[in-house]
């Protein structure tokens, strides 16, 4: 009696629940999908009710029962499937819809078979269970499977939604999610115990016909159209479900497997297999490029578009904002790309290298601070006019720097992205060895790099703005000083003038020459020690260019130090067009500091050649230059690592050899020493 009752409500409710979506959300693809889902319900509800009611018939209503049954996995699939979310150009992603494909196994299966080979029962009036045979544990068992997929699916949507979408699907899917599990539960007992036991019916009838009751609010209450799109992170999760679920069907499967072995060695091999597809499903998981094959394959197969793009920024920028440092911007940059993009290993290299070229920054994966773009590279070209992505798997040759073209390739870089905000060309990305050798590289990613890109370039140029900034205001420092050295000067000078003006009328007082002698000693000393603290920088229009010989200059210098018999000068005979007052300062400011370098000991070697153009050659072992100091802060003006340094002489050389359309080149080793090579012109350029 009490299975009447509730199958009947059940019944009344399902119709009731099919005439009301009708008249709530018209004939669209997912109402269409809800109503066959619940319809065939209700038919297997009627269908195993009446073969209660009559225990004669029993076989012949089971019969159209397990027709009913045949037509669940299908029909909540699809409803899973549809159900309050976004349908695209694509029904469903391409293992789903393989699912689908594999649903037609179950009508055809009853449809060929007869009902004798799914389960038998003795005597089914009194116990109401039936004994499953091998096709009916096999058709049971594939309809767990299908329930398990669409609770997986139910889950990965009401995770997706909104707060507000939430409210209004909550019933929908406590409905339906309850129902679902219930079938799990009532069909669960085809693999632990090859039997349907129907004394459990009165529970599935209960919760279906709680389950409609909810639907049926939501859909009164609460009801509307709720579209909800599921997003790429959501998918990998309901993956990883996936996993796990099989692996627990696949343990239930090998528990019925192991009614075939001895019983001495059941349990042996139970936990042994038991723990091997264990390590193997945490490897799978555990597993980088696993990971970003799932997410390659949910791409081709589920979305239109292969990115989140909303978290993928949200990450980003999110990594940029974080930053403290310059350093630690440019190492958010850099791994944010390689996240992204699951790349293996990359670099960054910005703005400031010699000749505007581009120097190393940082690195994953790899370093190579020797690397260098230099501004004219054919590379670069197509990277800041058109804003394109370098996919250096090309076979076009693109360097004409052999070298930097050898350490990319050795790297497996196989990317080289722009940098590029409203202004020149901030900096390069360089990536390579991808975590999926498989994955396929193509417009989406591109376009995802370039708008990186260009957020990155504002948060480098930010940087290298307040860098620019901070130098201005320590030339502001400079220059005030400068104010009070000069009023210092003036003093001296009209000391001096006053002794002078003296002089004329007390030259020859003994006493006053003295005095005299005394106060120019003092004068000039105190003169000398302000002007130490001056540094000339060169304007780069004010040279005087000349065609002079190099060798004879650099021993000239030497001739002027003290301590010079430390410095060893050979070479060749080699015109340079210069000016050669300012290339003086260059070597004797170079020379100077090795001599630091080797606390005044030397050996300092000076050579001078001819490679690719003239060039001088100072190589000191003293005690070198950090790998930090070298690439960031060498060349910068007021960045120095003396104790009483001012930090301009190098800056100073820097700024007269690109005066000269030359270039220097730093070599440096800590603790071994250090060499520096100066590149000229030996021509006049036109």
């Amino acid at each position: 009696m009490v299975q009447i009752v509730i199958s009947s409500i059940a019944i009344i409710l399902a119709f009731a629940w099919c005439v009301c979506a009708l008249w709530r959300s018209g004939r669209s693809f997912a109402t269409c999908s809800a109503l066959a889902a619940v319809l065939v319900s209700a038919a297997l509800e009627a269908c195993d009710l009446l073969g209660i009611l009559f225990p004669s018939e029993a076989f012949i209503w089971k019969r159209y029962a397990l027709v009913a049954e045949s037509f669940l996995p299908a029909v909540w699939l699809f409803f899973s499937l549809t159900h309050a979310r976004e349908l695209g150009r694509r029904f469903a992603p391409f293992p789903q819809r393989l699912f689908l494909l594999f649903t037609l196994a179950f009508p055809s299966a009853v449809a060929t078979l007869p009902i004798a080979s799914f389960f038998y029962s003795p005597d089914f009036s009194a116990e109401r269970v039936l004994f499953l045979s091998n096709a009916g544990f096999f058709f049971y068992g594939g309809l767990l499977i299908y329930f398990v997929i669409a609770l997986v699916n139910l889950e990965a949507t009401y995770r997706r939604a909104s707060l507000t979408s939430r409210w209004r699907i909550k019933f929908d899917f406590i409905g339906a999610v309850s129902y679902l599990s219930v079938l799990v539960f009532y069909y669960s007992q085809a693999l632990l115990y090859r039997i349907i036991n129907m004394n459990l019916m009165p529970v599935r009838s209960a919760l279906f016909a709680l389950a409609l009751a909810m639907m049926l609010y939501s859909l009164l209450f609460r009801g509307g159209e709720v579209r909800i799109a599921v997003s790429r992170s959501m998918a990998y999760k309901s993956v990883v479900l996936v996993a796990v679920g099989s692996y627990l069907i696949a343990l239930g499967l090998l528990g019925e497997g192991l009614k075939y072995f001895g019983e001495s060695g059941q349990r042996a091999l139970a936990v042994a297999l038991a723990f091997v597809a264990g390590i193997g499903l945490l490897v799978l998981l555990l597993s980088e490029t696993a990971k970003r094959k799932i997410k390659v394959f949910l791409h081709k197969n589920f979305y239109q578009s292969k990115y989140d793009y909303r978290t993928q920024w949200l990450q980003f920028t999110g990594r940029l904002t974080a930053a403290k440092t310059g350093n630690d911007l440019m190492d958010a940059v850099l791994l944010g790309y390689c996240e992204i993009f699951a790349m293996g290993c990359g670099a960054l290299f910005v703005r400031g290298g010699e000749g505007g070229g581009f120097r190393w920054a940082t690195g994953v994966g790899m370093f190579r601070p020797e690397l260098f773009f230099g501004a004219h590279e054919p590379v670069l070209r197509p990277l800041e006019e058109r804003s394109w992505v370098a996919d250096l798997r090309d076979e076009e040759k693109r360097f004409s720097d052999p070298a930097i073209e050898s350490g990319l390739t050795e790297e497996g870089i196989i990317f080289l992205i722009p940098l590029l905000g409203t202004g020149p060309l901030e900096g390069i990305v360089a990536l390579g060895r991808p975590i999926d050798p498989e994955e396929r590289y193509l417009y989406e990613d591109f376009d995802l790099m370039k708008t990186m890109g260009r957020q990155a370039a504002s948060a480098l140029q930010n940087l290298r703005l307040a860098d620019e900034l901070l130098q201005a205001k320590e030339l502001e420092v400079m220059g005030k000083i400068s104010a009070f050295i000069l009023h210092d000067l003036k003093n001296l000078v009209y000391t001096l003038s006053l002794t002078v003006d003296n002089a004329q009328d007390h030259i020859g007082d003994p006493e006053f020459q003295e005095d005299m002698l005394a106060t120019l000693s003092n004068t000039v000393g105190r003169m000398k020690l302000l002007i130490s603290k001056l540094s000339n920088l060169p304007d780069k229009l004010s040279l005087k260019r000349e065609s002079f010989d190099l060798l004879p200059l650099v021993a000239e210098v030497k001739s002027l130090i003290a301590g010079g018999g430390s410095v060893a000068v050979d070479g060749d005979h080699v015109s340079v067009w210069a000016d050669r007052e300012e290339v003086q300062k260059v070597v004797l400011n170079l020379i100077v500091n090795a001599l630091e370098a080797t606390g005044g000991n030397g050996p300092v070697t000076v050579t001078v050649g001819e490679g690719s153009g003239p060039f001088i050659r100072v190589a000191d072992q003293g005690c070198g230059i950090t790998e930090d100091f070298l690439h960031k802060d060498l060349f910068a003006p007021f960045r120095t690592t003396k104790k009483k340094g001012l930090g301009i002489g190098l800056y100073q050389c820097r700024q007269i050899v690109e005066a000269h359309g030359g270039r220097i080149e730093v070599e440096s080793h800590p603790g071994k020493g250090t060499t520096f090579t100066v590149w000229l012109q030996s021509q006049p350029t036109s």
